[in-house]
């Protein structure tokens, strides 16, 4: 039987979304094309597998989500910038920019952040997801709205 219809079919349907993701994931788009692409190759190859065992996307978006985790092991203090910081003139009241400060995180916890709140996923999903503990996902969690709460600050009332 040929499976490269219904492959299509579910490539062409869950695209956008599975960039979207990978782009919470890693804050690129280039990079999010990059995990997308490798994730959907890899999908292909187990696509007669998947397609009768397993739920396609949650393969697909798990696959994401360790490659993501290799790469940042891989690359741990590197850092690429894809343009050249200019710089900013001083604002009287900067907008609060949650993007901003979310990719300031460790990628540990943005991963945490992006599978809890944006995945909707419990710990235990979260745990598999990443090789870690249920324990260290509430911890890292925890450590990044910490931080998030240190730096992010309310808006201010519109007068």
């Amino acid at each position: 039987m040929d499976d490269a219809p219904d492959f299509a079919d579910f490539a062409a349907e869950r695209i956008d979304a599975l960039f979207r993701y990978a782009y919470m994931l890693t804050g690129n788009p280039h990079d999010a094309a990059d995990l997308v692409q490798e994730a959907m190759v890899r999908l292909r190859g187990s696509w007669p597998r998947v397609r009768r065992k397993h739920n396609p996307e949650s393969y697909v978006r798990t696959t994401i989500t360790r490659l993501h985790i290799s790469v940042w092991r891989r690359r741990r203090r590197e850092h690429l910038a894809w343009e050249v910081p200019e710089q900013p003139q001083p604002v009287a009241e900067p907008p609060l920019d949650l993007w901003g400060e979310l990719a300031r995180l460790p990628k540990r916890q943005r991963a945490v952040l992006v599978l809890r709140y944006y995945e909707d996923r419990s710990d235990a999903e979260i745990a598999e997801i990443l090789g870690i503990s249920p324990g260290t996902v509430r911890s890292q969690a925890s450590r990044a709205l910490g931080k998030l709460r240190e730096t992010v600050t309310p808006l201010r009332s519109l007068r």
